[in-house]
């Protein structure tokens, strides 16, 4: 990589490292491509310096090096092949409005559902550095998690490619977005266009609601992704008991990646944050019957990882004092044993897989 300044940017060249604000706010990620209007942004912002991917790290032979090394090199190869099919199925439904049906079950049965199997798919999608505002990019590993998801509920195969389906097809409303409506977080929308983001739910539902033979439930979690049990949710306030399945597991995984996935004006955070906020919100909005297999299986796939504090201090993950606890006890040595449950003021910043 190579430093250069902002003044000497050119559109096309390549980002090597996150930028981040005093405030460890996302500006921009890496590898993202640069534009005029990013580098006009750089600018604005007054930051003097950034770096870029230099020839080398572009090379062929570096690419090629790169992949022998990369422990997932297998499922990010797939990952990238299947996501390059979403992308066109996502332009195609953006410019005709009718969604490429069969295209899409194919991918979802031939592409898709092998990546849901793969014991290390949690690991891998948290090590892949998309942006969550490419819509279909946030889609299909919304796709992913619901069928690992489906698979630790021991649904069964019919009902997994379904929830598989109904992951993909959740945010397809939002191929009506204008661009700038996709580049804002919902925390930061009000009035108009925060009545036209609920709108994508909705506008969803009646684009799948036509078509033969799409099973009721993938409609729906098109529609309820964003309900919650206790009616807090949009677009109609939906409770408990009129959410269907696999609109509750949609909204998990929807939830996860959200967290764990570096997007513009989010930093990524790790999956313990992520199991701390469906922890805390299991008993209130979301379903503890999705909640609890989740939790368990996930909790325990993470026994026995390398975790570092806020503080600096390093550990592993020794247990989770029970059930329902929102955060782990780290072993930070044989005789130093730390519960984060005791301690709110520290959190997990980085994290190695066994």
């Amino acid at each position: 990589m190579r430093a250069v300044s902002v003044e000497d940017l050119k559109p096309g060249m390549i980002l090597a490292r996150t930028i981040v604000n005093p405030d460890m706010v996302v500006v921009l990620s890496e590898d993202t491509l640069l534009t005029k209007a990013h580098i006009t942004r750089l600018t604005f912002l007054n930051i003097p310096v950034v770096y870029i991917k230099d020839e080398y790290e572009l090379s062929q032979n570096y690419q090629a090096v790169s992949a022998i090394f990369n422990r997932g090199n297998a499922f990010v190869k797939d990952y990238d092949s299947v996501l390059s099919e979403a992308e066109r199925i996502f332009e195609e439904t953006g410019a005709n409005g009718t969604v490429p049906i069969q295209e899409t079950e194919q991918m979802v049965t031939k592409s898709i559902t092998p990546l849901t199997k793969n014991s290390g798919a949690i690991d891998y999608l948290y090590e892949l550095n998309h942006l969550a505002s490419d819509v279909y990019n946030h889609s299909l590993r919304v796709s992913i998690l619901s069928g690992v998801i489906a698979k630790w509920m021991h649904c069964s195969r019919a009902e997994t490619k379904d929830i598989i389906f109904a992951g993909f097809l959740h945010d397809i409303g939002k191929t009506k977005f204008e661009q700038r409506l996709l580049d804002k977080d919902i925390e930061n929308l009000s009035g108009a266009d925060y009545e036209a983001y609920i709108q994508h739910t909705v506008d969803g539902h009646h684009m799948l609601n036509n078509l033969p033979g799409l099973p009721e439930g993938v409609k729906l979690a098109a529609m309820q992704h964003h309900e919650r049990m206790d009616g807090s949710g949009f677009p109609f306030g939906c409770t408990g008991k009129d959410i269907h399945l696999y609109a509750k597991i949609v909204m998990i995984a929807d939830i996860y990646d959200n967290i764990t996935t570096e997007r513009e004006g989010h930093i990524k955070r790790t999956p313990f944050s992520a199991i701390a906020t469906l922890t805390e919100n299991m008993f209130s909005t979301l379903d503890p019957e999705v909640c609890v297999p989740v939790l368990t299986r996930i909790k325990d796939a993470f026994l026995g990882s390398r975790v570092v504090l806020s503080n600096g201090q390093k550990g592993k993950i020794a247990a989770y004092p029970n059930d329902y606890a929102a955060h782990p006890v780290i072993e930070i040595s044989p005789t130093e044993i730390l519960n984060l449950n005791d301690h709110p003021e520290l959190v997990i910043t980085e994290y190695n897989p066994k």
